[in-house]
């Protein structure tokens, strides 16, 4: 039982708030990462300048593009060969991969309501106790 809740707390209920402004601000392009750091300096110049020194850090203030890689990637993976038979065969590839990624993650959210459930239960045992305890 214990390699359960190790497993589920291992895993993020979530996404952060950081991840999701990251990955936005990234779709969005350099502009966007510029945009929000002279927000920042405009609003409360600390988090003009944590932002400043977190894209030269990441390296986001020197790149052409923010999600330039990310973009030819899919791309490349859209675009039909020409080739019928391995068209074919990547999308039911592509497609057995989407299966995989949504059961594991209908196995972690079950995972993460086991473990919910198995520390309500501790929790009502443990109050039940002193409710016992008190009488």
């Amino acid at each position: 039982m214990t390699t359960m809740s190790t497993t589920a707390t291992a895993q993020p209920r979530s996404e952060g708030w950081f991840s999701k402004s990251e990955r936005w601000l990234d779709e969005k392009g350099k502009g966007a990462w510029i945009a929000a750091m002279v927000l920042g300096f405009i609003f409360f110049w600390p988090v003009g300048l944590a932002l400043l020194f977190y894209m030269i850090w990441s390296k986001r203030m020197f790149n052409k593009s923010c999600s330039s890689r990310r973009m030819s990637t899919t791309m490349t993976t859209m675009r039909p060969t020409g080739n019928a038979a391995f068209d074919a065969y990547k999308s039911d590839t592509l497609r057995r991969l989407e299966d995989e990624q949504h059961n594991f993650e209908a196995f972690l959210e079950r995972l993460r309501e086991a473990k919910d459930k198995s520390e309500f239960d501790q929790f009502m045992d443990e109050r039940a106790k002193a409710a016992k305890t008190e009488d």
